[in-house]
């Protein structure tokens, strides 16, 4: 028997196998790189040399109104670390500038006062102006231009209004942007609803570009980096992590420059060769983007790759905030997989329902597999509803999986089904 360990909310499930029924375990080599310097010092050489840019420092002088996008509680951004060294650069350049900090939610619910004291620590939220994007809310979006999809760029008024917009954020892959990290802190990130979910329209997410590790001819990504231009997004620091949340890189400067470096990093250090199982266990790297199921697609997708044609999925992930968003919910409680697909796929995409890219997701997923969602936190009644099999443990999952597929079944394991991109 081999003992495995995967991640699962704040902490780690073990789990045994057969020898025999192991067939690969696929881990990232990023989560074995071992940089030069610490955490601190990888940004600070970041930010004195950007990409593509003047110093940040540079870029500030002169401006009074000066807005920092940051990353919401669903995100690993390692602010703690970040935010102190960013705004000291800024404050070296103007040290009188009226800073924001906005964090980016997206479609996703507001970040607490709890969540924002573990993220940026006590004394950010203390002494900074802190201002949270609600996607819901019209008087807080202006509207600046068409995007190339067609879709209506609506953004917070905030980053309208600075005189300096910059955004941090961490690059990993992301299953229907190439990549997460750049300009996504714009487009979703402090968007209203009608824009971002136009982004995320059915037609959009169907797109052969919108996958993991392609940003060309990706329209969504395409929309995304047009709409960062239009705010005139003039600086980023993005950093790639470890598997515990450690910086190992961090690339700043320009847009475009700056994170197509730091893509071009994680792919050489995220690729794996996809391995075909009859089971494929996996997770969505624990806390804080296992926190619903509403983020699991990520993960979900990445084993889809290496699950064959009727392979089963076992999805590792707390889930300690329930489903997730209510359009999702309503959407995978409302018909059966094949209704559900359908219905999403008559909608246009000015007409997109909030949510539903994570429900056409599934709805692809689930048309060729198994999923067996293994968590002690969601309603084993919800996961059944949302046509998955519920598990309380990874050896009940594991076997139920063996129930469908037999005792000798292959298994592929994905400890970190969001770090891995699992392609030729």
């Amino acid at each position: 028997m081999k003992t495995f360990s995967i991640p699962y909310h704040t902490g780690s499930r073990e789990f045994s196998l057969p020898d025999a029924n192991v067939k690969a375990v696929l881990e990232a080599p990023l989560h074995n790189y071992k940089p030069d310097a610490g955490q601190e010092e990888l940004v600070r050489r970041a930010l004195a040399a950007p990409i593509g840019s003047p110093r940040l420092r540079d870029l500030a002088k002169g401006r009074r109104k000066v807005v920092l996008v940051t990353s919401d509680h669903t995100r690993s951004v390692p602010s703690r670390i970040t935010l102190p060294i960013l705004l000291e650069e800024i404050r070296a350049g103007s040290p009188d500038a009226d800073i924001t900090i906005l964090i980016a939610t997206g479609l996703h619910r507001a970040t607490t006062l709890e969540e924002q004291k573990r993220m940026f620590g006590e004394e950010i939220v203390a002494r900074e102006k802190i201002s949270i994007n609600n996607a819901f809310d019209p008087s807080a979006f202006v509207h600046v231009c068409r995007l190339p999809s067609g879709a209506d760029f609506w953004v917070n008024r905030l980053a309208v209004e600075c005189d300096l917009l910059l955004a941090e954020g961490f690059i990993e892959p992301h299953f229907f942007a190439g990549f997460s990290g750049g300009r996504k802190s714009i487009l979703p990130g402090i968007c209203a609803q009608e824009t971002v979910n136009q982004n995320h329209s059915f037609q959009a997410i169907a797109s052969p570009y919108a996958t993991t590790g392609v940003l060309k001819k990706n329209p969504i990504h395409e929309d995304m980096v047009y709409a960062a231009r239009q705010v005139n997004t003039a600086f980023i620091c993005n950093v790639a992590l470890n598997a515990r949340k450690e910086i190992i890189a961090a690339f700043a400067g320009d847009l475009e420059q700056a994170h197509e470096a730091g893509c071009d990093f994680i792919r050489r250090l995220s690729r794996c060769e996809p391995v075909t199982g009859d089971i494929v266990i996996t997770s969505n790297g624990g806390y804080p983007l296992d926190q619903n199921l509403y983020q699991t697609p990520k993960a979900a997708s990445t084993a889809e790759a290496c699950a064959g044609e009727d392979g089963v999925i076992i999805l590792c992930a707390g889930c300690a905030d329930g489903i997730g968003g209510e359009h999702f919910e309503r959407l995978m409680l409302s018909g059966s997989v094949e209704e559900i697909e359908r219905h999403l796929a008559a909608i246009p995409p000015e007409k997109t329902i909030p949510e539903q890219w994570c429900a056409q997701i599934y709805a692809r997923i689930l048309k060729r597999h198994t999923v067996i969602v293994c968590s002690d936190m969601l309603s084993p009644d919800l996961i059944r509803k949302a046509h998955m099999l519920p598990a309380a443990t990874p050896e009940e999952a594991l076997k139920l999986a063996f129930d469908i597929k037999g005792p000798d079944a292959s298994v592929v394991l994905i400890p970190d089904g969001v770090s891995v991109m699992a392609t030729k």
